[in-house]
């Protein structure tokens, strides 16, 4: 299996400053909003790990192993039964709770309940005369909530995956050495104390302490780091801490060349594995803000429905039993505490909610926007809606808000700049000699040490293909666009290299000519000699400049000592590059004499790798290269449209400060480059800052709110409280040089000071955070890992995130047009009918089947086509909804839905039923009061009645979608056409053809107890539906025309 298998190449983290450091020694940040027991459960200190820092014998001596003969079967037993199996912990899943949850989920609980009182009202309480329209209902509320149980159990059908991934980057088998003979065993068999034998294409199983190893023995860590290149396996300790080091390799890792053995020291969730396992799972999501707000709904609706319940049987209890005993029995009774709950709940509000939420997504996925599972989980679904409520986004900068593709700006030869063009002109014009051989030894470096190489293939541009990661590759191309690349390399041959890792920052390539006579970047003034080696390395200014000691000159001759003002000439190039987004690199050589590398060393790679470590000094810099990644060209535009709604946008980054200002200043979030605070502006005293307090001085006097600041990951680690509630203040952060467990702080930082926060990452280690944040948000080219643990995945484009944003925002609305919809005819006008029925004694003019009927067949479609409503002007320019203010269902809403349009709906189908009844010599007089004795009223007759005051429902609901579209736009500038929502119209016909189906088909009639009505009961509802329409125009334009208005103030 090769690497490519593994790890794809786009799906490695850019390597710039990229480290499997997690800043172990800083565990207590993590403790923020987690429970203390699984933190510390989850979250080892791996900092204490001492494996590596013992000698070979002694890790031998610790685990009572023998390195010929391994651990015997007894020892394996006791280990097993110590240690456990060598496998991942799962995640718990419950499936009795799950199918529980299905099923009393939501209003699942009180529908259930319902149903089976209708059941007990029928027989043995119905008896001897049992109602069938009893037994109707028991049914038809049984067949309601197997359909909603279905939609949750669709909507919950997979749980987290990220497992899984993990899971697969484990092997199948392994070899060990147990009682003096190599076996083949399930990797899940390992116990610690077991040697295993690596060798090429292998999957690391466990933690090993590595005994024994091949010369060329190299690890891919890539799905750990994103480091694009291999590390070297060691025997002896290369650095102290336990991530970092070369004779620990870690579970998971990939051994791409050489053999080696290694000690098995940890297992199971104990692993770097297990570690990234449990912080995935200690940092699982809680509710999303959503559904929270469903949960508060349906609390309000619950606790309405059981009051008016209770009410319902206290006046049963203390007065009617007593003064009208043959009126309401135990059996009649029991259905109207039915009829109150079915009345109260909106039936079709969780189906209306996930189909809703699945349109959005699947109109996010045509945007190449993926929210994770759209087909499983309303958390997946309603995370849509939390994008919309997010007031900060924290952002990466590479491939997110830049194009990863770096080509080199700028060239210097000490503190002469250059651009390539220009550089090139200069070596061409140039006559004099000693000018030339210092000038050309800037692209030869650049050309030598380098990982890049040149493909066959060519690009539509014509331009030659190369391979190797973004920073190299542009370096390449630069060296052989001035002096041509290839022909440089073929008069060097390359003896030894380190490649560019995150913990040294410089690249290093030992290199002897193949031609008796080198050329560039070697000089005459070199006096090299047979036998001398060539030293160029690549690296961050700060690493290399304390090892030069001199400087090329621009105007030939003899290096120039880098002394102190040399040397701020040099830095003064590097800092104005840096501030102009650049990425600065420096380049150096050093001419080894032969004497330094004796042949002895040779064949010892570890001596002569300690030996080439030691050489690199004396460096001569032979010139500073500033690379760009240029933004996206659509990055200002987006950060414009966040910004502009409010939303706070933070880069978190692990490149250098000020390139990072710079590039953040090129994208729009730092406004003014010139007065970004640092680390030491939040030196201060005094109690803890607040946000909308602090303030600084502007220029001219005047008082400012905190703006811009840069900071650090090592100068996070340092923060006090005070310190860290002023930086969480400022409108513009950057966070530069940070850890993947310092951007999971971050995370729970701001969440900790109610933020609602979204999370851009790509990396394994990204995994916590992404799931610690509001809405995790995952690159299409990052890693498998990180793509199963973030919630919403962009395919292509950063910019989608602005669709995601509207979206988000336009699901809430849209959401509580629904309910505003569903809450009139589906629960307050069917409760009036059985509150008259109780407090006046008149017949119930809406039978229980005919609220079922409204809420999960007449009002669904027309509910449904609420999704497609297009938003309303300025959605984007409004603040993020404040999650603790703004409610889905706020007393406003409810005054609307219950005030306005429910008493409307209700006075009007309430008359409409009793002018029927009254032209059919049924006076609305003799029903007042009657308490059951309603003279000339029969069953035949009420159902009339009882499908006249339907129908009028369903038709004024008609004015009621129509003037439900839109919060404060008028019907004339949104109409319900073709063009902006072409379901509206139908989804009022098919209300009306539902509820003409059910009254008009014969068989319903015995069933259901319906009945047809004559025609002019339709036309008249219409007339009432225009009516509320008008009104509620009327309403909308006093909101425009006045919004600080009374009108204005209680508006929904």
């Amino acid at each position: 299996m090769s690497r490519q298998d593994t790890v794809h190449t786009l799906n490695r983290i850019p390597v710039e400053f990229r480290t499997l450091s997690i800043q172990v020694q800083d565990r207590e940040d993590l403790r923020v909003q987690q429970d203390p027991k699984s933190t510390r459960n989850a979250v080892k200190d791996l900092a204490s790990l001492d494996w590596h820092k013992i000698s070979t014998e002694e890790a031998l001596q610790r685990l009572a192993v023998s390195p010929k003969s391994g651990l015997d079967n007894p020892q394996v037993t006791r280990r097993l039964t110590t240690y456990g199996k060598n496998l991942i912990t799962p995640p718990k899943s419950n499936t009795l709770l799950k199918v529980l949850g299905w099923i009393f989920g939501g209003f699942g609980s009180l529908l259930l309940a319902a149903s089976i009182v209708c059941f007990i009202a029928w027989k043995p309480l119905g008896e001897p005369n049992p109602q069938a329209s009893n037994l109707a209902l028991a049914v038809v509320l049984l067949v309601v909530i197997v359909i909603q149980a279905v939609f949750n159990a669709w909507q919950d059908f997979s749980t987290s995956r990220v497992m899984a991934s993990i899971k697969d980057m484990l092997p199948a088998a392994v070899v060990v050495l147990r009682d003096g003979a190599q076996t083949s065993l399930p990797a899940s068999e390992l116990v610690p104390g077991d040697l295993v034998q690596l060798a090429l294409g292998q999957k690391v199983p466990a933690d090993l302490r590595l005994l024994e190893v091949s010369s060329d023995l190299k690890f891919d860590r890539s799905v750990l780091t994103g480091e694009s290149e291999p590390i070297t396996g060691k025997i002896d300790k290369t650095d102290d801490n336990f991530l970092e080091t070369k004779n620990i390799a870690l579970q998971g890792t990939l051994c791409v060349s050489g053999s080696g053995t290694g000690l098995v020291i940890q297992t199971g969730d104990s692993t770097v594995f297990g570690h990234i396992a449990k912080m995935s799972a200690a940092t699982s999501s809680n509710l999303t803000t959503l559904q929270r707000e469903i949960l508060r709904f349906v609390v309000i609706i619950a606790g309405l429905a059981t009051l008016v319940a209770i009410l319902v049987v206290v006046l049963w209890a203390a007065w009617l039993r007593r003064d009208y005993p043959d009126y309401i029995n135990v059996p009649t009774l029991l259905i109207d505490i039915v009829s109150v709950m079915v009345a109260f709940i909106p039936e079709g509000l969780p189906i209306a909610v996930t189909i809703s939420l699945a349109k959005v997504a699947h109109t996010l996925s045509r945007h190449k926007v993926l929210c994770k599972r759209v087909l499983a989980s309303i958390l997946s679904l309603s995370i849509v809606e939390t994008l919309g409520s997010v007031n900060v986004l924290c952002s990466d900068k590479t491939g997110t808000l830049t194009q990863n593709r770096m080509h080199v700006e700028d060239a210097s030869v000490f503190d002469v700049v250059y651009t390539p063009d220009s550089l090139k002109a200069a070596l061409e014009s140039e006559k004099e000699t000693s000018v030339i051989e210092n000038l050309c030894q800037l692209s030869a470096v650049a050309a030598i040490c380098n990982a890049a190489t040149f493909q066959t293939e060519t690009s539509a541009k014509g331009e030659r293909l190369i391979s190797g990661d973004a920073t190299d590759s542009a370096i390449l191309r630069f060296a052989d666009k001035v002096a041509g690349a290839t022909e440089i390399r073929t008069h060097w041959r390359t003896i030894y290299k380190q490649n560019f890792n995150s913990k040294t920052k410089y690249m290093l390539m030992l290199s002897e000519p193949t031609g008796a006579v080198p050329t560039a970047p070697v000089c005459a003034h070199d006096n090299f000699a047979a036998g001398d080696r060539l030293l160029c390395v690549k690296g961050a200014p700060e690493v290399l400049f304390p090892r030069c000691t001199h400087v090329v000159d621009p105007a030939g001759g003899r290096p120039l000592p880098l002394a102190v003002a040399n040397k701020n000439r040099l830095v003064s190039v590097q800092e104005r590059w840096a501030k102009l987004g650049r990425r600065v690199l420096v380049l150096a050589r050093r001419i080894i004499p032969a004497d330094a590398l004796p042949k002895s060393v040779a064949a010892d790679p570890d001596a002569f790798e300690e030996i080439v470590n030691e050489l690199n000094g004396d460096l001569v810099v032979v010139g500073l290269v500033g690379l760009i990644d240029p933004l996206k060209p659509d990055i200002p535009e987006t950060v414009r449209v966040v910004r502009g709604a409010g939303v706070r946008f933070f880069v978190v980054t692990g490149d250098h400060p000020a390139t990072s200002v710079a590039i953040a200043a090129q994208a729009g979030i730092i406004t003014n480059v010139d007065r970004v605070h640092t680390f030491d502006d939040l030196n201060v005293d005094g109690s803890v800052v607040k946000e909308e307090k602090e303030k600084e001085m502007s220029d001219d006097g005047s008082s400012a709110p905190l703006q811009s600041i840069v900071v650090t990951g090592p100068q996070l680690d340092l923060l006090t409280p005070v310190q860290e509630e002023k930086l969480y203040a400022y409108q513009e952060v950057v966070f530069a040089r940070t850890t993947p467990e310092q951007k999971l702080r971050i995370v729970r930082s701001l969440q900790a000071r109610d933020a609602v926060v979204a999370m851009t990452g790509d990396g394994v280690n990204d995994a916590p955070s992404l799931r610690a944040a509001d809405c995790g948000i995952a690159m299409g080219s990052g890693s498998d890992v990180a793509r199963e643990a973030a919630d919403m995945v962009l395919l292509e484009d950063f910019s989608a995130i602005v669709i995601a944003l509207e979206y988000g925002r336009l699901v809430f609305e849209n959401l509580k047009k629904t309910i505003l919809y569903l809450l009139p005819a589906g629960s307050f006008s069917e409760l009036m009918p059985i509150v008259l029925n109780v407090l006046i004694g008149v017949p119930q003019m809406l039978s229980n089947i005919q609220m079922i009927l409204i809420c999960v067949a007449t009002d669904v479609a027309p509910a449904l086509s609420m999704c497609f409503e297009p938003p309303e002007h300025g959605l984007l320019s409004r603040p993020p909804r404040d999650v603790r203010k703004e409610r889905l269902a706020d007393w406003r809403l409810l005054m609307h839905a219950y005030g306005f349009l429910g008493v409307l709906e209700s006075l009007c189908a309430m008359s409409m039923s009793f002018w029927y009844l009254q032209r059919h010599g049924v006076p609305f007089s003799s029903l007042a009061l009657g308490f059951g004795n309603w003279p000339g009223l029969t069953n035949d007759l009420l159902y009339e009645a009882q499908s006249v005051y339907f129908f009028t429902l369903v038709l004024m609901q008609w004015g009621n979608l129509l003037a439900t579209r839109t919060r404060k736009s008028s019907i004339v500038q949104l109409p319900p056409s073709w063009r902006v929502n072409k379901m509206v119209v139908p989804a009022a016909i098919v209300a009306l053809v539902l509820g003409i189906f059910f009254h008009y088909v014969p068989v319903f009639h015995s069933i259901f107890q319906t009945s047809n009505i004559p025609v002019e009961y339709f036309f008249l509802p219409m007339t009432f539906g225009l009516g509320l329409l008008v009104l509620d125009e009327l309403r909308k334009l006093v909101v425009r025309r006045y919004p600080k208005s009374p009108v204005a103030r209680i508006a929904w």
